[in-house]
């Protein structure tokens, strides 16, 4: 019983995969529910995310409707895996995008943060030592 479960889980989140697959081939513009489902963030959340920041406002249509293209959408999970992975705050996260720029962020789509800090700190005595031998 416990593996027919676990097997069933299994197929629905493979199923889930291959509709998010689905859902981002071919289509030149998402409506937010689409946005909300390819992403895992609720539709209010990304409301909100676009007042806090500023350049991630998509375009509306003629009905007022928000249209995301691809490249919101993956700005939108770079700024999910900033917040809930990293655990930036939204200033923080904004910040950081704004050093980087939102385009090198994206291509990247990696802004890890140093978590070694021990070799960060050798790394410095290192060079102070070094500054301090040529005194």
């Amino acid at each position: 019983m416990a593996d027919e479960i676990t097997s069933q889980s299994k197929d629905q989140t493979a199923n889930g995969n291959a509709e998010r697959e689905e859902d981002t081939q071919g289509k030149r513009y998402y409506r937010i529910g689409e946005v909300s489902r390819i992403t895992g963030v609720k539709p209010y959340v990304l409301r909100y995310w676009e007042s806090e920041f500023r350049w991630m406002a998509p375009q509306k249509s003629r009905s007022k409707q928000r249209l995301y293209r691809r490249r919101d959408i993956d700005m939108i999970l770079l700024i999910k895996k900033l917040l809930y992975e990293q655990r930036f705050t939204i200033a923080g996260a904004r910040k950081k995008l704004r050093e980087f720029g939102a385009g090198r962020a994206l291509e990247s789509g990696n802004l890890a943060i140093e978590t070694d800090h021990r070799s960060r700190y050798r790394k410095i005595r290192s060079e102070l030592e070094s500054i301090r031998a040529t005194l």
